[in-house]
C-alpha cells in the first residue's frame, strides 16, 4: 500500500533492466489509485514507452494492460 515505495522500486527495476517488473509495479499503482501523485505512475509508464519506442513489444503489451485498467 506504500505507493511511493512501489514507484521507487519500479525505477530501480527499470535501471536493472527488468522492464516487465517495473511496469507491473506502476500498473498496480494505477490499478489501486490512479490519481496518486498527480497520475505519476501512468506518466512514468509513458516515459518508459518513449524510451523503448512505440512499436516495441514491451510498449504494445504494456499499453494494452494500461488501457484495460483505465477503461474498465
Amino acid at each position: 500500500n506504500d505507493y511511493q515505495a512501489r514507484f521507487d522500486l519500479a525505477l530501480i527495476l527499470w535501471a536493472k533492466g527488468d522492464q516487465e517488473a517495473a511496469a507491473n509495479q506502476l500498473l498496480e499503482i494505477v490499478r489501486r489509485d490512479r490519481g496518486w501523485n498527480e497520475d505519476g505512475a501512468r506518466k512514468q509508464l509513458v516515459k518508459f514507452f518513449d524510451l523503448v519506442g512505440p512499436m516495441e513489444p514491451f510498449t504494445v503489451k504494456t499499453r494494452k494492460k494500461l488501457s484495460s485498467i483505465l477503461f474498465s
